[in-house]
């Protein structure tokens, strides 16, 4: 940071040394797969204290109000006002997933949902440039936490608590193949998510330019990278945290100024991703303690 509080990446905080990503593919079978995904869903929407918003009025009346909303499911079959609601959720930037009737009915616990159910989203979200403005109020460097499709939503959950605790100024969420701001979230982030910014984004290379625009360096996180404590990580950082199964995207990946590693000693190849995130954050925080 120079006199003026602006952030700079004029040299590199290891050297000219950069780490490629090895990214291992996903070898789970598709139907096992599919069986993830429908768990997933469903655990993103347990009994947890975000608003239910069922039938077409109260949602379009919602989108007009601007309540916070986090994703609308829609009957895959419904016609009529529901292009009403799609128009406007598009304007508001919010997720619309299409849905079979069986699906609402089971999590509105209602039949005469009207096709369509929003769910409040725990927070609202925030912008990037929000993100850096909170580290500037600070008189910090960045340190943004970048989570590249954790689908998990305890993951996310724990993730974001680790993250509040540690100083960290955001996390970087996609719109798409992600947990996001549910009450399952709320609930396993033991109410961080109401402290730390969350950025929700459509393009997480793109937000990473725009980290890298505004002087962050991006360490992704590999077996293929320099051990986690050996690195330089005092200056603007922005850690990428890659998803559970099949790590960072090649894109994500390609995006990365370094990568970091975690030494492991057993036979399992991998920690879950929330741990992983608490071990790299820490280590954040304890080399910045000590400058």
């Amino acid at each position: 940071m120079d006199k003026n509080n602006n952030y700079k990446r004029n040299s590199r905080p290891n050297g000219d040394k950069r780490y490629t990503n090895n990214k291992k593919s996903d070898t789970r079978k598709p139907e096992r797969q599919d069986r993830r995904d429908k768990r997933e869903e469903i655990n993103d929407e347990d009994d947890y204290p975000v608003e239910m918003i069922v039938g077409r009025n109260p949602v379009i009346e919602a989108l007009k109000a601007e309540k916070p909303i986090d994703t609308i499911y829609i009957d895959k079959e419904a016609t009529g006002s529901i292009s009403v609601i799609v128009k406007l959720a598009k304007e508001r930037d919010i997720v619309t997933k299409q849905v079979s009737h069986e699906k609402l009915t089971a999590m509105s616990r209602m039949t005469n949902h009207q096709g369509v159910v929003a769910m409040g989203a725990c927070a609202q979200y925030a912008e990037i440039s929000d993100i850096l403005a909170l580290a500037k109020s600070r008189g910090e460097d960045p340190f943004v936490i970048i989570c590249d499709e954790i689908n998990d939503p305890h993951n996310l959950g724990a993730i974001i608590r680790t993250a509040e605790c540690s100083g960290t100024h955001g996390i970087i969420i996609p719109k798409r193949r992600s947990a996001s701001l549910s009450g399952t979230v709320y609930k396993t982030s033991a109410g961080a998510a109401s402290w730390l910014p969350v950025a929700r984004v459509p393009n997480i290379p793109a937000a990473i330019d725009e980290l890298k625009e505004n002087g962050v360096w991006i360490y992704g996180t590999d077996a293929s990278g320099e051990q986690y404590d050996k690195a330089n990580l005092t200056g603007p950082i922005g850690l990428v945290i890659g998803s559970e199964g099949e790590g960072m995207g090649r894109l994500v990946s390609e995006k990365c100024d370094f990568m970091l590693s975690l030494p492991l000693k057993g036979k399992v190849n991998s920690l879950n991703a929330s741990v992983a995130a608490g071990i790299f954050m820490y280590e954040v925080l304890r080399q910045r303690s000590a400058k």
